[in-house]
């Protein structure tokens, strides 16, 4: 009935979410929750005021008959009574339902330390590390370096499926593998996490679990005539490994890191990202997903951010990570962390990574939730990229390119790809 907020406390404590919730991009009606829950708590108070009449005249109807006397007029009154709860059952039950499309629309809200902004303008800097290259020459965009390193492919793609595909060549498919083994090794040998290899169609009760659904459908893939759909992130199946299930307290935090392929309709994103790799229908990414105690979860979110970043770290590519503000933060989440990869070929910093905590938002969704004793509660959530592997791929590119058009791998990779300098064919 909750959906994905706790009814009691959110009923409590509305005049402090309320305005929180206000700070959010397109924020939802609230004064629609407040009207829809007094009718349907009046609806439920006079249900309790009619079965405790009813019981008192169905005692005096006994009463009655054990003296003899007619009873034909209590009992008409009891009837119109119990009809009267039926109806009011009824209405309760329409409003019920309206109450819970309502709660699934209400999205998280955010933690008190989140900046309130309206949106990625009002995002704040926390951290930068790694100074920016200075070139002797003028460097370029991948959309240009790939296609002359001969490794990559937009117009051989876009004939095979359409816009904002990509079809690697030799080293460039090569560098995409090598830089998801390099960083599920970092994730499982270093920082700790369990790798697992999810399915890559999910069915909707998974996607409602995460948050994406019903919301938001028009940026998924269906597969027609199946209740199935491709993952927009591993972040799905690896978090709905759990739905329906109770987990024990000292098992926590589980730590969990997924390779998958990754599928968006990228709706209502065009204009944005248009040229090379940056904003694609289907990319790869390594996942970062955790299962933590409530008084946990920020402490291991920290944890999450910082081993994302490692990867860029053992990389040698400069980022700066910034904390979203209250209009820029996702439906599910309570806070988030965006890694920002330096690319000098766009002169700017773009997305590698959110790293998000949602605190009980999802477990409440897919019923994950964990025991101490005889104490049963929603567990925390976090994820984030660990990292996007395109952008990676794009970062390496650009940042690491020489002025004859070549790139030097990073020391980190060159085991996993067998070349110290990638040239062209």
């Amino acid at each position: 009935m909750e959906g994905m907020h706790d009814l009691a406390y959110f009923r409590g404590h509305f005049d402090q979410i309320a305005p929180r919730l206000a700070t959010r991009a397109n924020p939802p009606n609230l004064d629609q929750f407040r009207d829809l829950d007094g009718r349907r708590r009046a609806a439920i108070t006079r249900t309790e005021e009619l079965k405790k009449l009813r019981n008192e005249e169905t005692a005096k109807i006994a009463q009655l008959k054990r003296e003899g006397a007619d009873t034909a007029a209590e009992q008409a009154k009891v009837r119109k009574i119990a009809q009267e709860i039926a109806s009011l059952d009824e209405q309760a039950n329409v409003l019920d339902e309206q109450f819970r499309d309502l709660l699934t629309g209400i999205p998280n809200v955010p933690h008190e330390s989140v900046p309130v902004g309206k949106d990625s303008d009002d995002n704040v800097e926390v951290r930068r590390a790694g100074e920016p290259r200075r070139f002797d020459f003028e460097p370029k965009a991948h959309w240009d370096l790939g296609p002359q390193l001969g490794i990559l492919d937009l117009e051989r793609a876009a004939k095979i499926s359409g816009a904002r595909f990509a079809l690697y060549w030799g080293l460039g498919a090569r560098l995409e593998r090598a830089l998801v083994s390099f960083m599920l090794d970092t994730h499982t040998r270093h920082h700790g996490y369990t790798e697992v290899l999810p399915p890559f169609l999910v069915n909707s009760q998974s996607l409602f679990g995460t948050g994406q659904l019903p919301k938001f459908k028009d940026d998924l893939f269906k597969c027609e005539g199946h209740d199935l759909w491709l993952i927009p992130t591993a972040e799905v199946p690896v978090t709905n490994i759990f739905r329906d299930e109770s987990l024990e307290a000292d098992a926590l935090p589980i730590k969990l890191c997924a390779y998958t392929p990754c599928f968006r309709s990228e709706a209502g994103s065009y204009g944005r990202d248009v040229r090379g790799i940056i904003r694609q229908h289907q990319f790869q990414k390594v996942e970062l997903v955790k299962f933590t105690r409530p008084e946990d979860s920020y402490d291991e979110l920290e944890k999450l951010t910082a081993d994302a970043e490692d990867i860029l770290v053992r990389l040698g590519l400069p980022y700066r990570t910034v904390v979203l503000s209250t209009g820029d933060t996702g439906f599910s989440s309570a806070k988030t962390y965006d890694i920002e990869v330096w690319l000098p070929g766009q002169d700017a910093y773009k997305e590698i990574s959110s790293c998000s905590n949602f605190e009980a938002f999802q477990a409440r969704r897919a019923g994950i939730r964990f025991k101490a004793g005889k104490k049963s509660e929603y567990v925390h959530t976090l994820n984030g990229s660990g990292l996007a592997v395109g952008r990676t791929w794009v970062a390496i590119l650009e940042n690491y390119q020489q002025k004859d058009g070549s790139v030097v791998v990073p020391e980190a990779l060159r085991p996993y790809l067998g070349v110290e300098v990638i040239r062209g064919r």
